[in-house]
């Protein structure tokens, strides 16, 4: 079943490239008393995820931060060396946090898993934003296959 509006977030633990290597985080921490602008994706270095979904939230950071956002994080089931690398390509720097959902727990947790076997991907994660209030679910914009509207930081600005 996916999450919904109202739900709490499942508690898991995800990874974080940081100078000393895969650290882990888990998702209490990550929401504890804070507002948070979460979006996920199906995979780092794709085009439309390289192209528009991080650099709009990298863009967007001032806009999101002033609308009372605490933190932006992006999740990928990606592993923790990747999503570091990309971090760095995107230029994200400690504007969002790119975290490893390598084994894609986080994402049949929530519900919001994808079969990408067809194109030699596996088991990755849809494409979808939550504000996410404390741990608990506030808004969720999940996109239509091959979409990118809903899942946008100028869509969520509106939302806040």
């Amino acid at each position: 079943m996916t999450i919904q509006v109202g739900d709490k977030v499942p508690s898991v633990t995800l990874r974080e490239m940081t100078p000393d290597g895969p650290k882990p985080v888990t998702t209490d921490e990550l929401f504890a008393g804070k507002k948070v602008a979460f979006f996920a994706l199906p995979g780092a270095f794709t085009p439309t995820c390289s192209a528009k979904h991080v650099p709009g939230f990298v863009q967007n950071y001032d806009a999101l931060k002033a609308k009372g956002v605490d933190s932006i994080v992006c999740l990928s089931v990606n592993d923790a060396f990747v999503m570091g690398a990309w971090g760095k390509d995107q230029g994200a720097g400690d504007k969002v946090r790119m975290l490893a959902d390598g084994n894609g727990e986080f994402t049949q947790a929530v519900g919001l898993e994808m079969d990408g076997s067809k194109f030699g991907m596996g088991k990755r994660s849809q494409r979808y934003s939550m504000i996410v209030d404390n741990g608990v679910v506030k808004t969720l914009n999940v996109e239509q296959p091959g979409g990118f509207e809903v899942s946008s930081a100028e869509h969520m600005l509106g939302q806040l």
